[in-house]
């Protein structure tokens, strides 16, 4: 089966809407305010509304208050909540149902660190920087998550240095629930380049017609 597609920092109406179009299932707006991909809730608001009912729309956050994070759910109408930075547990369990928890990974994915966010929505693996949290472009072995088996939570997403030209192969040795793509299909940070959201949504199909080959 075709992974499902998360184009993220996504930050107009066009570009979210072209993502839907070609096929993402979901999108992301980034409140991090240091990205440079950072919306603020009322733009953040009209690109919801436009692509409501053609992909789920995710809101990335990165160790902020419950309050706010509430704040922001309700003024912008998100599907799930996407924690990007170093919360605990106990910090994601009030919002567990629609709580996907980014794990940023050194090289390989290791089922026990994903263990304590059991019973979430889901989980997503990055790359580690020892600085940014996500649109890196750094990668980490795909492979990994395959051999880590069972212990993975059902809803897995992959993420770091996945483009148009190694998505193909990142997918065909991960096997993922999802793919997350931000920096590789952009032109510049924070602004989605059209052809190269187009090549992804190609290569994904060229990889389900030789799979189904």
């Amino acid at each position: 089966m075709r992974p499902r597609v998360k184009i993220c920092g996504v930050t107009s109406k066009e570009e979210a809407l072209l993502a839907a179009d070609l096929g993402a299932d979901f999108v992301g707006l980034n409140f991090y305010p240091p990205s440079p991909r950072y919306l603020e809730p009322s733009p953040a608001a009209e690109i919801a509304d436009a692509v409501r009912g053609k992909a789920r729309v995710v809101g990335v956050f990165v160790d902020r208050p419950r309050r706010e994070v509430e704040e922001i759910d309700r003024r912008v109408g998100l599907d799930l909540l996407q924690f990007h930075g170093d919360e605990t547990p106990e910090d994601v369990r009030p919002f567990a149902a629609r709580a996907v928890k980014a794990l940023r990974v050194l090289g390989r994915v290791d089922a026990a660190e994903l263990a304590p966010f059991e019973g979430l929505w889901g989980v997503l693996i990055d790359a580690k920087h020892p600085r940014l949290y996500g649109g890196t472009g750094e990668s980490w072995r795909f492979e990994s998550l395959r051999d880590a088996g069972s212990g993975l939570p059902h809803r897995t997403f992959i993420a770091g240095g996945l483009a148009p030209g190694n998505v193909g192969a990142a997918i065909a040795a991960a096997r993922p629930y999802g793919i997350d793509l931000c920096s590789g299909v952009e032109a510049g940070p924070g602004k989605k380049d059209p052809e190269l959201l187009r090549r992804l949504f190609e290569e994904i199909r060229d990889g389900e017609t030789s799979t189904a080959a």
